[in-house]
């Protein structure tokens, strides 16, 4: 195969899709404005792999995002993790005590929680019940469980002729100046 059958046959697919890609990127509802901290690549990416997908990939990835961002919210509010990232039963000790300190809402514990409860260390570590997932659906969940998290975390309004207005400053690093970095996702 020479490099002008490859992109004639990607083409042809892109072309195919190009309709099931618009609706799915539709469905998301994600949060278009994220702060630009260490996850928003890979969060934003998840959304990509929704869009064209890839739902296993975006299962993968939504329980790793999750964990980035809970960890993240806990160390922005000087909570200490008492054991090692990456368990989930530790996960969801701190998602409980982000709520009780009301760091987080009830609905964003509970989309924390469903992303957690989501097949994690099956799909992490492939076990051989991963034939009976049905990939689609629960990508779908997870990343609008996603939304929601990064929505309550990074929700802004607009003001002022357009100017950001973090609805929880804490989450975005805001300088001296008033200014701040800001990840967009708009139309990916």
């Amino acid at each position: 195969m020479n490099k002008k059958q490859v992109e004639e046959d990607l083409r042809s697919e892109f072309e195919a899709t190009l309709a099931e890609r618009a609706d799915r990127y539709l469905e998301i509802g994600h949060q278009p404005i994220i702060g630009n901290h260490y996850f928003a690549p890979a969060s934003s990416e998840c959304i990509q792999l929704y869009r064209d997908g890839h739902f296993i990939a975006v299962v993968m990835m939504s329980h790793a995002i999750n964990e980035a961002i809970i960890q993240f919210v806990a160390e922005r509010n000087q909570i200490q993790r008492t054991a090692s990232s990456g368990d989930p039963k530790t996960l969801e000790i701190l998602i409980g005590e982000l709520k009780q300190v009301k760091k987080i809402s009830d609905v964003c514990a509970t989309a924390s929680r469903e992303i957690c409860r989501s097949y994690r260390n099956d799909v992490h570590h492939l076990n051989p019940t991963v034939t009976k997932i049905k990939f689609r659906p629960l990508a779908l969940e997870n990343i609008k469980r996603l939304a929601t998290i990064e929505g309550e975390i990074f929700g802004v309004d607009f003001v002022d002729g357009g100017k950001l207005k973090p609805r929880n400053p804490i989450y975005w690093d805001i300088g001296q100046d008033g200014y701040t970095s800001a990840y967009l996702r708009l139309g990916s």
